[in-house]
Order: C-alpha cells, then structure tokens, then sequence
C-alpha cells in the first residue's frame, strides 16, 4: 500500500472508531461518551454535514483492497491497545498533522517514506543525532539550524563539494 494511501486509510478508520466504532478511544479533547451510549446515540447527535462526512471516509474505507482494510484494521488494534495516556498522544498528534497545510503534510509524509526506506542502522544514526540536537542547549541548537538552513539552500553541487572537504578533513 503507497504511504500516502495508507495515511489516508488510517485516518479514515480512525473517525470512524472515534466517532462509531464500539471500543473507540475517545479524542484528546473530548469527555468520553457516557457509559452505555453506543454508536446509534453517537450517530444520532451528529449534524448532517458530519453524517455526511462520515459516509463519504465509510465509502473510501470501503473502496480500498481487502489487503489495505486488514491493514487499516491490524493499525487500529495497535492503536486501542496502546496505553490511554499514549493513545491519546498519538490522537494529538495526528489531530496536529492533519491542521498543517496541505503541502506540510505531503512533504512530512514524503520525508517518512524517505526515512522509512533507511537501512536500520542510519535510522539509528538520524535518531541519535536528533536526541543530540534536543538535549543540546539553545545556543548549540541555533547553531545547528542556521547549519541546516545553509546546507538546505546549496545546491547539490554545492553539497556534493561540502561532502568531499568534509570526507578529506576527517581521513587524516
């Protein structure tokens, strides 16, 4: 299944346990429904437009693969066996991702696709690396963006040459 769609498919599952779905982890802002309501009392306080909407992400849910609804299904019961305080994190965060512009979250989730197909260890590299620049001090984090936003305005020539002193600076 491509990244984006299965971004997608994710995130429709996830309105629809939210909103319907029996077991559904309530969201991060929302008091949790009360006790004994189910999904026809939930379904009964939406206005038409979330009805609408609802059925509209039902029929895309619908429309994928057998193999991508399983996958869709296996994500969502990772999902509701996460710990409350962990699943609720990860609502947060993907209530965040979801109010960045379109392009944000089309390069973020081009940035994870890149970083998915990374061998193991440079994954653990990158994560190093980024622990390192969180514990570093405001100071050495400002240096360390400034770096960022200069090797981002190179051109790949330009990195391809930084690439090299560096290689021939660290031989010796």
């Amino acid at each position: 299944m491509s990244r984006a769609l299965g971004w997608r498919a994710l995130g429709v599952a996830l309105t629809l346990v939210l909103t319907l779905g029996p077991a559904a982890a309530p969201r991060a802002d929302d008091p949790a429904p009360p006790p004994g309501e189910g999904a026809r009392e939930r379904w009964d306080k939406l206005t038409p437009e979330q009805r609408q909407e609802l059925r509209e992400r039902l029929q895309a849910f619908n429309a994928l693969a057998p193999e991508q609804r399983a996958e869709v299904r296996d994500r969502l019961q990772r999902l509701r066996a996460l710990p409350p305080e962990r699943r609720a994190e990860v609502l947060r965060t993907w209530e965040a991702f979801n109010r960045l512009p379109e392009r944000e979250r089309r390069e973020l989730t081009e940035r994870f696709t890149r970083y998915r197909e990374l061998s193991p260890e440079r994954r653990a590299q990158l994560r190093a690396a980024v622990k390192d620049v969180l514990k570093a001090g405001p100071r050495e984090r400002a240096r360390y963006l400034e770096n960022l936003r200069r090797w981002r305005e190179m051109s790949p020539e330009e990195r391809e040459q930084a690439r090299e002193r560096w290689r021939q600076k660290h031989q010796r």
